[in-house]
């Protein structure tokens, strides 16, 4: 049995492993791109069967990593992101056969029309080429981006986190080996074995090698991929998440929404992080909130009149907000809270401290749910429903590579059809121009 010891990689060889891999890649992107739909979804089967098959080991790589966390002191939403149990990988299993269930995205004819001189003119969607990945601590996310640029006919380079290195090799080798039995080449996935942290400055800038970079991970990771990436990069992700309560809200519905949003899985980027309740529902509202989040453990940090209007019904778990907490992806059991005068005042806040990812509103109020749909900026807006479903299996894209909160290429879960480009494709009869 291999020690506690996370696999460590000579950083030596970063570079040198980078341009090998890469071109590996591309190689079989070439390939990739004509691969029937019927291969590709064979492909993928193997991948959710080995996800049961190999379980047991798969677990074991993961209880090395969770060990490993433990012993550096990794805080405890860090260790969730990390953790696989059998209903995760259940889970996995289940979004990879949702993804082999969708559409192939590549050959989709696109706004054909015909053309005043008789020709046909259309865009044809296409692969991207070599998608590269940099992630952290989350090994789900080496299956999720795995299928999804498979079936969108993808190379990927993937470099997961060295807090998951055993996880993330588990994974990787199981990919590789279900599309190989299906006849694809396993070049097409490709894993930075090295944990040196060089290789993440090189992949920003592997222009020629990766076509598109896709971060998931904290503030820090997709703020260097915003400076330093010299390549097409998705730069947005961070979720600062609102839900504003409004003053015609069924206070039974709001509760229960907002405590999902907050404590069903608050280690993850679409979780709450701000409730803001307007003052007409405040003094009922938020009493009946702090018991439920007494129970789940969750801190409040409070402005002023929220403060007051829970009186010691919150104890020791509502204290007062700084100005930092508003704009902070908590990632943990910990929430904050303002009260608001007016929709107006609710969406001031939104816009000044939101990250563009998820925000809710709960209202009877027609007209209020249709000026926040309209007025929000993000990604996913949600009327009289939990943030927590920002999320491409729920949206029904089988699975996600990231949520973005870029304008530009993709917003919001991103799926098959976030990862293919086009070209023009032209149809003519012997047409020339004058």
């Amino acid at each position: 049995m291999q020690s506690t010891a996370t696999i460590e990689r000579t950083s030596g060889t970063a570079s040198g492993e980078l341009e090998v891999k890469g071109l590996a890649a591309r190689r079989a992107a070439r390939r990739l791109a004509t691969i029937s739909t019927e291969v590709k979804n064979a492909a993928l089967h193997n991948v959710a069967d080995g996800l049961k098959a190999r379980e047991e080991g798969i677990l074991a790589a993961n209880e090395l990593d969770i060990a490993n966390g433990k012993t550096r002191g990794l805080e405890d939403y860090f260790l969730d992101r990390l953790l696989l149990t059998p209903d995760r990988l259940k889970g996995l299993a289940n979004d990879v056969r949702g993804v082999a269930a969708l559409p192939d995205p590549i050959g989709e004819m696109i706004d054909m029309r015909n053309v005043p001189n008789g020709m046909s003119v259309g865009k044809r969607r296409v692969p991207l080429g070599v998608i590269g990945a940099i992630y952290e601590s989350r090994p789900n996310v080496t299956i999720d981006i795995s299928s999804l640029c498979l079936k969108s006919g993808n190379a990927i380079i993937l470099r997961g986190g060295s807090d998951a290195i055993n996880s993330n090799t588990a994974l990787a080798a199981l990919v590789k080996d279900s599309i190989a039995d299906a006849g694809i080449p396993d070049d097409a996935v490709q894993v930075m074995e090295t944990t040196d942290r060089a290789v993440v400055g090189q992949m920003l800038t592997a222009k020629g090698i990766i076509d598109l970079l896709i971060p998931r991970g904290s503030q820090a990771l997709i703020n260097r991929v915003a400076s330093e990436a010299t390549i097409p990069a998705i730069t947005g992700g961070v979720g600062v998440c609102h839900t504003y309560v409004d003053r015609q809200a069924d206070m039974d519905m709001a509760l229960d929404i907002v405590n999902n949003a907050k404590v069903s899985r608050p280690s993850v980027c679409n979780a709450l992080d701000t409730v803001l309740v307007h003052s007409a529902q405040a003094q009922s509202f938020l009493p009946a909130l702090a018991k439920r989040w007494e129970d789940a453990g969750v801190e409040m940090r409070c402005d002023t009149r929220a403060l007051s209007l829970l009186g010691s019904s919150a104890g020791s778990r509502a204290v007062h907000v700084t100005e930092e907490d508003w704009s902070t992806e908590h990632l943990s059991l910990t929430a904050g809270v303002r009260v608001v005068d007016s929709l107006d005042e609710a969406l001031e806040h939104i816009e000044m401290y939101g990250s563009g990812h998820s925000e809710a509103i709960v209202t009877d109020d027609y007209a209020a749910a249709m000026r926040f749909l309209d007025e929000v900026d993000a990604g996913a807006v949600f009327v009289n429903a939990s943030t927590r479903f920002n999320d491409g299996g729920q949206f029904g894209l089988g699975a996600e590579v990231a949520i973005s909160t870029d304008k530009m290429h993709a917003r919001g879960p991103m799926g098959l059809k976030e990862l293919t480009s086009y070209k023009w494709t032209v149809l003519g009869s012997g047409h020339i121009r004058g």
